[in-house]
């Protein structure tokens, strides 16, 4: 195993001065560079857990995302990068979905952050849970797991669904489809719940052939409107659980000749910046993703700061979004509060 001492020795300088440049001592800037080519010729790796042993902090933090191809966590990466920089901590970002499940693992089991921010998490995460075995920092933002001993942040989805709900039968419709993300996501499911509960108390059932789940994708919402609209008795209005899945709905619709909103109503969730492009005018539910990352992003510092506080969960207010997906001049009694 490579250690400092063959550092110093490639270098020709002392142990101590290989600790102080790679710490960010004092030394000059000539000896700076030739420590680090030195490193770097014998593959050193400083052990940041071992620095953190010392200063107690090594002022990183992990945020894990699993779909960087929807521009929601884009948008929730950019506020939490600019609050964290601010508070002077640097960020690693790992991707759930590929490689960066392993990098996550080795950088919390090593010690290499502070804390780990988690925004698509799911229950069964395997980072997740070994930032809880290591008693790291932890703060949930979006997805949350019921009853999971840490910070969380979230919107309220249910209260974001059944708005929808109630916006359409205020409207005049009855025969109304969800299309829904996968049931592992906390999301997609208070999403459906509170959209269930909102039909279910005009006495309209959440027909199950008017239901169909699956990925938080464009793909998706185009299979799943095209099925919609090609059966005996098609849809008067969709909601789809996230904006991504709305955007393949409306290029299904077209694709299949039917008017948008004039044949069809379509609602999605999350209110990205590309819902309000005109090319897509989208009706959408906003969730105030900057807000929510800012507020995950301190609840972070705050755990770093004081481990043994009580955990707080954090809700924000959601609400309708109307434009010319769903109809000028529709009604908004279904905004939720």
């Amino acid at each position: 195993m490579t250690t400092s001492r063959d550092v110093a020795r490639v270098a020709g300088v002392s142990q101590a001065t290989v600790s102080r440049a790679l710490s960010g001592g004092s030394v000059s800037a000539a000896t700076r560079e030739k420590i680090l080519q030195a490193a770097k010729t014998v593959g050193y790796v400083p052990n940041l857990g071992a620095r953190a042993m010392k200063t107690g902090r090594v002022d990183t933090v992990g945020v894990v995302v699993a779909d960087l191809t929807n521009p929601f966590y884009p948008e929730i990466l950019n506020a939490l990068t600019e609050y964290l920089d601010a508070a002077g901590k640097k960020v690693t970002l790992w991707n759930s979905d590929g490689p960066g499940n392993d990098a996550a693992l080795e950088a919390i089991n090593a010690g290499s952050v502070d804390g780990v921010i988690f925004t698509t998490v799911i229950e069964a995460s395997t980072p997740l849970r070994a930032a809880l075995g290591k008693h790291s920092p932890v703060v949930l933002i979006n997805r949350t797991v019921q009853a999971l001993a840490c910070d969380q942040v979230s919107s309220d989805n249910e209260a974001g669904g059944r708005a929808v709900a109630e916006f359409f039968v205020a409207n005049g419709h009855r025969r109304i489809a969800f299309i829904g993300g996968p049931s592992v996501a906390s999301t997609a499911r208070d999403r459906r719940r509170g959209f269930a509960n909102g039909l279910g108390a005009a006495d309209l059932p959440l027909l199950p052939e008017l239901t169909l789940e699956g990925p938080f994708s464009h793909d998706f919402g185009y299979t799943a409107t095209t099925r919609l609209l090609r059966s005996d008795d098609p849809p008067t209005a969709i909601f789809c659980s996230n904006d991504l899945i709305a955007f393949g709905a409306l290029d299904a619709a077209r694709a299949e000749g039917v008017s948008v909103p004039e044949s069809l109503w379509i609602v999605g969730y999350d209110d990205i910046a590309m819902s309000s492009w005109p090319a897509f005018d989208l009706t959408t539910v906003h969730q105030p993703s900057r807000v929510m990352a800012r507020a995950g992003a301190q609840a972070l510092l705050d755990r770093i700061e004081d481990p043994t506080a009580p955990y707080k969960t954090l809700t924000f207010r959601s609400h309708l979004v109307l434009r010319g997906t769903a109809g000028a001049g529709a009604s908004a009694t279904g905004e939720s509060t």
